[in-house]
C-alpha cells in the first residue's frame, strides 16, 4: 500500500473514532478546523512551495 493510501485510511479510521466519541458534529469541526488552521499558521512562502507540490503532483 503506498504511503498516501495509509494516510487515507489513517484519516477514515480517526473520524469514525472521533465521530463516535464527541459527536458528528464536533467531530466534523475538528476534522475541517485542525487542517484549516495548520495551513493559515503557514507564512506565505511554504504556502506558495506547498500550493507548487500540489500543482506538481497533479500533473504526473
Amino acid at each position: 500500500m503506498s504511503t498516501s493510501g495509509k494516510v487515507a485510511v489513517a484519516g477514515v479510521v480517526a473520524a469514525i473514532v472521533l465521530f463516535w466519541t464527541v459527536g458528528f458534529w464536533a467531530g466534523l469541526l475538528v476534522l475541517i478546523g485542525v487542517p484549516a488552521a495548520a495551513y493559515l499558521l503557514l507564512d506565505s512562502s511554504q504556502r506558495r512551495r506547498l500550493r507548487g507540490l500540489s500543482r506538481k503532483q497533479i500533473g504526473r
